[in-house]
């Protein structure tokens, strides 16, 4: 089979030959890539990799604008609580033992769209403190950032307007009040 291919092969190449001009293959069409695994890409170094994600996470986790806020815009909040503006903790009970930012409340992700529809006094009567109007400031944290950003999405979607989120969260708050 395979001298039958070559003849045919170079039966038509002598035809083609006596009416135009024939290339030769050149040595690289002839060489073949042994290589058992595929080169790799050069791998960027993680730790730059995890600090570009960290950098531009607000921009990443959502598909609109809700305001950022520092350590340094809410610990004047911190200190002299307005009625204006609530802060909440959105981490679960078990974590919230470790400890809370001052003035802030605690109302879990795991409910926080349900406890956003239920009625004022209900709300009141199962998280001890009033529910937030619609236009007022919420402010939301836990330990990351990444679940307070879940968070304001959740109330943006539950119609409120006046969200803030704390993406420093309990960690940068634990780190910033803990250096001398």
């Amino acid at each position: 089979m395979f001298r039958t291919c070559m003849a045919r092969a170079v039966s038509s190449a002598v035809r083609v030959q006596s009416t135009s001009r024939v290339f030769k293959p050149s040595v690289t069409s002839f060489v073949r890539f042994e290589s058992s695994q595929p080169s790799k890409p050069p791998q960027p170094d993680a730790a730059e990799v995890r600090k570009i994600i960290h950098e531009n996470q607000h921009e990443l986790d959502r598909d609109w604008n809700a305001k950022i806020i520092t350590y340094a815009e809410l610990k004047p909040k911190t200190e002299s609580p307005d009625p204006n503006s609530v802060l909440i903790d959105v981490r679960e009970p078990d974590e919230v033992m470790q400890g809370m930012i001052p003035s802030a409340v605690n109302v879990p992700l795991t409910v926080l769209g349900e406890a956003l529809r239920l009625s004022p006094a209900s709300f009141q009567e199962k998280y001890g403190f009033e529910k937030p109007r619609k236009d007022q400031e919420v402010t939301f944290y836990c330990r990351s950032g990444k679940r307070s950003t879940s968070a304001s999405d959740i109330a943006k979607r539950n119609g409120f307007s006046n969200i803030l989120n704390y993406t420093g969260s309990w960690l940068e708050w634990t780190e910033k009040e803990t250096k001398p």
